[in-house]
């Protein structure tokens, strides 16, 4: 087994995060997307992990994720629920199991995710949260997307009984791969109930349509309120999606992102590095607030919500 990242220290909550998935199913390819700044087509030259691949990632200020990033090959399949199981299914605080919706051997994924739950998660971690990522939808027909996916989510939730899982449809091309990420994580954060509270009564106290919290790295949504509903549901993981393509393109030109601000007839959005690890963003719809009072506002908090992570 490979080891990258860093060590944790008494103030970080530590969560074993299991990606697991069948060869090509597309685990390394995600993770190298959200935590390494890869673009999708870059993912190309990615090469197949060998055994298990662990690395230790920062989210916050207050959360690592020891990531274990588990080959999908059969042979080193037959040995997680053997004779690694013992070390690789202990202390499981999430599971993300990972399928390739154009498998040439569905049956055969359908089989392994079984045995991680009977072999390993039922044994060993029986409390660990369980996501289940219908990966590369991208390739289906948009018509039968929701069909398909609702399919294998029933079969996947039969086979995870008496567990529950959560399953998403996910690609590394569009905001669906944000969204799948940003559930997962925001459920992980420390104090995110906390968080969210906060985040609510800054949202009322400036009157801003909707306000979100980002992870400054990976910029997935960790926190948002809403106040005035929109047409959109997934606007926030197109945002992120399009933010970090464009701080990614300013880092190749040596700048740094620290604000955007963009403005229409309609509304005002404002996107703000808040914390040492946190961007904001607020959008209102009323023409007369300014700009610097909504700045001005954002400043007055940053020490508030830096408290609360």
């Amino acid at each position: 087994m490979r080891r990258r990242g860093m060590p944790g220290s008494a103030r970080n909550s530590q969560q074993k995060v299991l990606l697991m998935g069948r060869c090509e199913a597309g685990k390394t390819s995600m993770r190298s997307i959200i935590f390494a700044n890869y673009i999708a087509r870059d993912t190309r030259r990615l090469g197949a992990t060998i055994e298990v691949e662990q690395s230790n990632v920062r989210f916050l200020d207050n959360l690592v994720l020891n990531i274990w990033d588990c080959g999908g090959q059969d042979a080193f399949m037959e040995t997680f629920f053997t004779t690694q199981a013992d070390i690789l299914f202990s202390h499981v605080q999430v599971l993300i199991f990972v399928f390739d919706v154009q498998s040439s051997d569905v049956q055969k994924d359908l089989e392994v995710f079984q045995s991680c739950i009977e072999t390993g998660i039922l044994k060993h971690s029986r409390d660990a949260k369980i996501y289940c990522l219908i990966h590369k939808m991208d390739l289906i027909p948009k018509a039968q997307r929701d069909e398909l996916f609702q399919a294998r989510k029933q079969e996947l939730e039969h086979l995870s009984k008496p567990l529950q899982i959560s399953c998403f449809a996910t690609s590394i091309w569009d905001e669906t791969l944000y969204n799948a990420w940003s559930t997962i994580m925001s459920l992980l954060i420390p104090n995110s109930l906390i968080l969210k509270r906060n985040l609510k009564k800054f949202a009322d106290h400036i009157d801003a349509d909707e306000v979100l919290l980002f992870e400054k790295a990976t910029f997935l949504v960790v926190a948002h309120h809403m106040r005035k509903q929109h047409s959109d549901p997934n606007r926030f993981e197109k945002i992120s999606n399009i933010i970090k393509q464009f701080k990614l393109s300013c880092n190749k030109m040596q700048s740094n992102f620290t604000s955007i601000e963009i403005r229409n007839s309609s509304f005002a959005a404002y996107i703000e590095l808040f914390t040492s690890n946190m961007y904001i963003m607020v959008v209102t719809s009323d023409p007369a607030v300014c700009s610097d009072a909504v700045k001005m506002n954002i400043n007055t908090a940053k020490q508030f919500f830096k408290e609360c992570v």
